[in-house]
């Protein structure tokens, strides 16, 4: 466990310091500002939330058992790991899809493609990563064994009633979907322009 800590630090630093400055010089340098590093900066935003939850994983690792931090972080540190991934996946699928076009149709993409298109597409991408990773806030929770004494049981985990009213089923299939779409899509797009 320690050399997995060790090189979680040393990833959570560098993960952080690198998302920033990625983010930082999108922001701040108006000819970074391309399209296709908005996507790149969306993508450094999602991963620099995921790292910021690196902590909690840790932890997890550290001590299971008990869960300490109450109800409400145990659902946001699911939502948030799950709907930045998502965000992740829409973001490499739309950047791809804008690369697809910008070597296949360079004259149609330069028109069409823009900065303001673009910043909607993203906000598109994170209220849809948003709204899938919605259920997670019915799935998971803190939760003990019965007939056990909770505070040395808590585990945040997925619930009882995820498992018995099988949104834990449509939530896996949820999440396969947006495993397997974009990865057609990529594969698609990539022979197109290969």
């Amino acid at each position: 466990l320690t050399g997995i800590t060790i090189t979680c630090v040393l990833l959570f630093l560098i993960g952080i310091l690198g998302n920033m400055m990625t983010m930082l010089v999108v922001s701040k340098f108006r000819d970074m500002r391309t399209t296709t590093n908005l996507y790149l900066s969306s993508m450094a935003f999602s991963d620099l939330l995921i790292f910021l939850c690196m902590p909690l994983d840790l932890f997890r690792l550290w001590q299971y058992r008990p869960w300490n931090f109450g109800d409400l972080l145990c659902k946001l540190f699911q939502f948030v790991s799950e709907s930045c991934t998502y965000a992740t996946i829409l973001n490499i699928t739309a950047l791809s899809v804008e690369r697809y076009f910008a070597v296949c149709f360079p004259l149609w993409a330069k028109v069409v493609i823009t900065k303001g298109k673009v910043k909607l597409v993203i906000l598109v991408l994170w209220a849809v990563s948003f709204v899938s990773a919605g259920p997670i806030f019915v799935l998971v929770g803190v939760e003990h064994e019965n007939g056990t004494n909770p505070l040395d049981t808590n585990e945040c985990r997925t619930t009882e009633y995820a498992i018995q009213s099988g949104l834990l089923t449509i939530m896996v299939w949820t999440s396969s979907i947006f495993f397997f779409l974009p990865v057609f899509c990529l594969t698609v797009l990539y022979s197109l322009i290969v």
